[in-house]
């Protein structure tokens, strides 16, 4: 489906479009620009809500904006035409709204493809195939860097979302052709993520070793093009809620991710069933362990903390009971045995619970899941996480610790064979060798499906669990 067609050879027209995950309508949150407005291929403007997540729209030409089809709060169909742009160099961009007469060409147009065969739906919203600016500059279009202004436009958003402006490099040259530069596996993850070659980065740390902060700047915006970032409006607001006119009442709208999250939580605790069972395990070990961590060079500007263990032990249990991680298939009457963990985070957000889930989280070393935890938990507070990011997933934990809660009894994320929620880790009396001492204390609860779990097999999972958060050590002696 395309998303823009031409009208009188002057008048772009700019469709809803379709994210590619089965969604039929999005909600138009935020406008980003105005009627009258100058656009430019890559810039974002409008953010939607579909029914799984918030999701960034960049126009895909360059133009003066002549009408928004739709005002702010309204759902429209994916495929209607939300907003028409007048092409640069166009008659439509004059003030007179009069169309241009038929014998007239219209001005060429180098910048813009002559078919819109090279563009496709992507989760983050639509953009062009060669040189679209992505709020998530991580994850670069291929050919992006070909563009000075959307280059620099990205690392303007990087360098926001690490909260510094990035460093100016020192005067080290980079690693001689042939040579392999000299970078932690975190770094390099970071550099395949934003799409910058090593080889070209200039080191600053220790001995020519290649800093996180090196490959920002290697993306960041030269000083002298002081070009700003455009101001963001704040985020959209929640559905307004009426109140009724005695005031005792207030009715708020079920939309968006909160009505597919309460679809999807209805669905699966009536058609899962249910079993849960609880553990409470002495993790003082595991709590001393997150602090060495903290200092470990390896682990340098990550976020570590103990669901960053739990997220591992976790793994280690399902590599040990394979079977668990699997799925029941009704329509087929099969059971899908998964070999590979796309281990969700259950993260609440202003607009309600969401699970995005790390993708292959069992063949991360335990640095890149710490970044890529970091990420996720990032990403899902700033409700930017895309639709693709929550499909796929396997298992999940909830960390309902962080509330203060001791434990619950969670529902499964729906085609998911078990969740595991982590309750507040506290000091409690507990008998260790042999004489009762204050130790850091938890109690998990593991719920799964019990179609194709037994309860032989959630015990072992959970006691797997606990097991390796009692004694860290079994993180290697258990791999």
């Amino acid at each position: 489906m395309t998303t823009m067609t031409d009208t009188a050879s002057a008048v772009r027209e700019f469709k809803m479009p379709d994210v590619g995950e089965g969604l039929t309508e999005a909600e138009i949150l935020k406008w980003y620009v105005a009627e009258g407005d100058t656009v430019t291929d890559g810039q974002v403007v409008c953010e939607v809500e579909t029914a799984k997540a918030a999701v960034e729209l960049p126009i895909p030409f360059d133009g003066t904006v002549r009408e928004l089809r739709f005002p702010e709060g309204t759902t429209v169909d994916v495929g209607q035409v939300i907003i028409t742009v007048g092409v640069a160099g166009s008659a439509a961009d004059a003030p007179e709204a009069a169309p241009p007469a038929p014998a007239a060409e219209p001005a060429p147009e180098p910048a813009e493809p002559a078919a819109p065969t090279g563009r496709q739906p992507v989760l983050v919203g639509y953009g062009v195939a060669e040189s679209s600016t992505k709020r998530r500059a991580r994850k670069p279009v291929p050919g992006q860097a070909e563009d000075p202004s959307a280059a620099a436009a990205a690392a303007a958003v990087q360098a926001e979302l690490n909260g510094h402006a990035a460093p100016a490099p020192q005067a080290a040259a980079p690693a001689p052709a042939g040579a392999r530069p000299l970078a932690k596996p975190p770094v390099r993850k970071l550099a395949k993520d934003l799409g910058v070659d090593l080889a070209t980065v200039t080191p600053t740390g220790p001995d020519g070793v290649i800093t996180r902060e090196d490959v920002r700047a290697a993306v960041a915006p030269a000083p002298a093009q002081p070009a700003a970032e455009p101001v963001r409006p704040a985020p959209a607001p929640e559905p307004v809620a009426a109140a009724t006119a005695d005031g005792r009442e207030t009715r708020v709208p079920v939309k968006g991710v909160r009505k597919a999250t309460a679809q999807a939580m209805v669905h699966s605790a009536f058609t899962a069933p249910h079993v849960t069972e609880f553990v409470t395990v002495d993790v003082t070990r595991t709590m001393k362990l997150v602090e060495e961590l903290k200092q470990d060079r390896a682990f340098e500007g990550l976020r570590v903390n103990p669901l960053l263990l739990v997220s591992k032990a976790l793994l280690v249990a399902i590599r040990r009971n394979p079977d668990v991680n699997a799925a029941w298939d009704e329509a087929n009457q099969e059971i899908v045995k998964k070999h590979y963990v796309n281990l969700g985070i259950a993260a609440a957000t202003p607009r309600g619970l969401i699970v995005p889930n790390i993708k292959d989280a069992h063949a991360k070393t335990l640095p890149e899941l710490a970044e890529a935890l970091g990420e996720l938990v990032t990403t899902a507070r700033e409700g930017r996480t895309s639709p693709g990011a929550m499909q796929g997933g396997t298992v999940t934990i909830t960390n309902v610790g962080v509330f203060g809660v001791d434990t619950g009894t969670p529902i499964l994320n729906p085609g998911e064979s078990a969740i595991l929620a982590v309750g507040a880790i506290k000091p409690q009396p507990w008998v260790h060798k042999g004489k009762v001492k204050p130790r850091q204390v938890t109690t998990l609860a593991l719920s799964f499906d019990h179609r194709l779990v037994d309860g032989e097999l959630g015990s072992k999972v959970l006691a797997d669990v606990a097991a390796v958060l009692e004694q860290p050590k079994r993180l290697m002696t258990w791999s």
